[in-house]
């Protein structure tokens, strides 16, 4: 089955599941208020992180260096910031993950190295050796 319409069917069943647990647990206004509080403490967050990373790239192509890791850092921020804004708890437990600089890094690598090992799986195609100009003479 494709994993794209996995996740659309199987978000949103967690995200209900987790709404009735808690909600029977802490009651149904403190749900909601949970939250709204932390969708709007997690976009503060994330724009402070984001302003950190803009920083950090700045300070990079200061020293003329590509800010690679700030370019992914601050899409990866971008899909936390959507993830918090979004309702539900679980989509709140992964946006901060992305948003916490340790984890976030752990997960660019995680991802990174990946494509890296596919990328050189396909680049193997070649032969080493020495080559000499020879002239027509």
């Amino acid at each position: 089955m494709n994993t794209l319409l996995l996740i659309i069917i199987g978000i949103p069943i967690i995200e209900i599941y987790l709404f009735i647990k808690i909600g029977s647990q802490i009651g149904a206004f403190s749900t909601i208020s949970l939250i709204f509080v932390t969708a709007i403490c997690g976009v503060a967050y994330v724009r402070y992180e984001g302003f950190n990373t803009l920083k950090s790239a700045m300070s990079q192509i200061v020293k003329n260096e590509v800010p690679i890791y700030e370019i992914i850092s601050g899409a990866t921020l971008a899909v936390a910031s959507l993830l918090l804004i979004l309702p539900g708890f679980a989509t709140d437990v992964i946006g901060l993950l992305f948003v916490i600089p340790f984890t976030r890094k752990m997960l660019i690598k995680i991802i990174s190295n990946k494509y890296k090992k596919n990328k050189y799986k396909k680049e193997k195609n070649f032969i080493e050796g020495e080559f000499e100009d020879m002239d027509d003479n």
